[in-house]
């Protein structure tokens, strides 16, 4: 509730300030340089109106009103010159234009005159806002749910030195999670909350927010297998780092004071790449339901012609934060192909009637899924979703499974493109460092060539 109500501010006051900026700019425009001496009119007011919305629409796209908590002031006032100076050029050339031309050095000075204007006056008052929000952490009013994961001489050492500072950096710990169950519990002066088996349980029950790690040298191994029990928990993990980690320039300092920390950080993509991600999987998805329902209704009716039973077949599949949903497709196979249980279908599938094995080359049979992305289960571009039944089997094998979890399932993935459908677990996982290397890449340019090479793949009938 404290949290929307920060982020509530920061809008209104991103507002009121556009607004007198712009009100600022257009008095100084055309009352001083162009010697007018109307006053002000209904006509500019709705029109700082309509601007001040759009800088409230722009900075919500640039992530600003996001994790206010853990802004850095000096990368928030980076980021707002960089996105003040996109939002003027496109009031420039949208609003700005119809303008009587008497030299292009006026429209220069124009251009400057608010985008200095609006920078300032903007920048004051974020600023100020966020320096506020810095001194209640500092001074313990408000911070973010922690929970230690250690539980020798490491974690008391991180723990006494983030207690103890004079000033706060936000962490408040409510328990830790012993990585040595022969360790003495009284190493640390709070709760115990059990061992890594309990980790998810903990982290949903007490809301929280930061995981710092801070195990003995001799217990590094075990590494992986918290980082992967963690990851798709959506909570910010840090970890305390040893020389090598130092040395291989991995640490990068976030505060001037307190134990220096390796953070892992939960965002794989900047903001306005996600909101322009999830922008293009709605409108895509649209565009292809809306004009493509000719092509659906063909193919349903070709299923049914071809074999006996319903057009269209659905499962349910695990998406992020391994969150179960129900999954559409064109139904590939005969009736009831899984009577002794999940098994994955192989290329010569005696299961697969003629026309499936058709649509499974093509990767028609995926199109009713572009309704799962509309509703917000899956993305155009993820790693494909699998059963909990082939999930717990390849968990077994590779731990590092979990990582795949902390993004959305898509209709197609660097996995599907560069291994096709898994035949058995194995090549499940086989499929899996393809996955990785797309959710540590993530970019919006990544996701357009993959798209390209599908279609390519669809084109040339060449899905395994």
């Amino acid at each position: 509730m404290k949290k929307n109500l920060e982020t509530l501010k920061h809008i209104v006051a991103d507002f009121i300030s556009s607004f007198l900026a712009w009100v600022g700019f257009f008095m100084l425009r055309k009352y001083i340089l162009q010697n007018i001496s109307e006053g002000l009119s209904p006509t500019l007011l709705v029109g700082a109106v309509v601007i001040s919305v759009f800088w409230v629409l722009l900075y919500a796209v640039s992530g600003m009103y996001s994790d206010l908590y853990r802004k850095s002031r000096e990368k928030e006032l980076i980021r707002l010159f960089q996105f003040t100076l996109l939002g003027v050029l496109i009031i420039f050339f949208g609003v700005m234009l119809d303008d009587i031309i008497i030299n292009y050095t006026s429209y220069y000075k124009t251009f400057s005159t608010y985008f200095l204007i609006h920078l300032l006056v903007v920048s004051i008052v974020k600023l100020f806002l966020l320096t506020r929000i810095k001194n209640k952490i500092a001074n313990r009013e408000i911070g973010f749910n922690t929970l230690l994961i250690g539980s020798g001489n490491s974690a008391k050492s991180v723990y006494e030195e983030l207690e103890n500072m004079k000033k706060s950096i936000g962490n408040r710990f409510v328990g830790y999670l012993a990585t040595n169950e022969s360790a003495d519990e009284k190493t640390l002066p709070i709760k115990k909350f059990g061992t890594l088996l309990n980790a998810e349980e903990i982290i949903n029950q007490h809301r929280i927010e930061e995981v710092i790690i801070a195990i003995e040298s001799q217990e590094h191994a075990r590494m992986g297998e918290i980082i992967n029990t963690l990851s798709p928990l959506n909570v910010t993990i840090k970890v305390l780092p040893d020389l090598y980690d130092i040395l291989t320039g991995s640490v990068r300092m976030s505060h001037l004071f307190g134990t220096p920390l390796i953070e892992i950080n939960p965002n794989l993509m900047p903001h306005w790449e996600k909101v322009v991600k999830r922008f293009i999987d709605i409108v895509f998805s649209f565009l292809v339901m809306m004009l493509g329902c000719w092509f659906f209704i063909l193919i349903a009716w070709l299923v049914r012609l071809t074999s006996r039973g319903p057009a269209f077949y659905s499962q349910i599949r695990i998406g992020k934060n391994g969150k179960p949903f129900r999954i559409f497709k064109f139904r590939t196979m005969f009736e009831n192909s899984e009577t002794e249980g999940p098994s994955l279908s192989t290329e010569t599938d005696p299961r697969v009637t003629p026309f499936g094995r058709f649509l499974r080359k093509t990767r028609l049979d995926e199109f009713p899924q572009f309704w799962n992305v509309l509703k917000g289960d899956m993305s155009l571009v993820g790693p494909r979703p699998e059963r909990k039944y082939f999930i717990d089997k390849i968990v077994e094998i590779a731990p590092q499974y979990r990582h795949l979890q902390r993004v959305k399932p898509g209709i197609t993935s660097w996995g599907q493109i560069k291994f096709g459908y898994a035949e058995n677990v194995n090549e499940m996982v086989e499929r899996l460092k393809y996955d990785i290397i797309y959710i540590e890449n993530m970019s919006l340019a990544l996701d357009f060539k993959i798209m390209l090479f599908t279609i390519m793949r669809m084109i040339q009938a060449r899905g395994k």
